[in-house]
């Protein structure tokens, strides 16, 4: 049972990582992979897609780790696969539609994560983007009143 806890809290912890890694580092000093995620597509891969290899080789590393005997890295380690694998469910294919299931939510909590990352994607570049969660949708009302107040700033001074 603890096991199993370990690996609900480690993708609840995985989701608040995340919004600081996209927030800072994608859209900060690691622009240069992630712009390719903000610009069409050429081909099935794209030069961001090495920040899901960056995860999964820690992930591998502390699930290593973790049956080497360095209890509970594994179970945090199985916490970030389970993570990334909601995440490409979630965001590679629902939102970005990068496999072959076409499905488009029209209520609910799935509708606003659509949403919420579609509107991530409505600024033409890095500076002045809203709601950085992969798993997470803040109020879709929230981002636009948000989007609103970026637009109205100097690139210097938007979120």
């Amino acid at each position: 049972m603890l096991e199993a806890l370990i690996v609900v809290m480690t993708v609840l912890a995985m989701e608040g990582v995340s919004i600081l890694a996209h927030k800072y580092v994608m859209h900060g000093f690691g622009w240069a992979w992630h712009r390719s995620h903000h610009e069409p597509r050429r081909g099935w891969f794209e030069l961001n897609d090495l920040y899901a290899l960056v995860f999964a080789a820690l992930a591998i590393a502390l699930i290593a780790a973790g049956t080497a005997g360095a209890y509970p890295l594994q179970w945090i380690g199985a916490g970030m696969t389970l993570y990334g694998a909601l995440y490409f469910i979630a965001h590679d294919g629902m939102v970005h539609r990068r496999w072959p299931l076409r499905y488009l939510p029209r209520r609910g909590y799935l509708k606003r994560l659509y949403q919420a990352h579609r509107l991530h994607h409505a600024v033409g570049g890095r500076e002045g983007c809203v709601s950085f969660g992969f798993l997470y949708a803040p109020p879709v009302a929230r981002l636009k009143r948000q989007l609103r107040r970026n637009e109205s700033r100097p690139p210097s001074e938007r979120q």
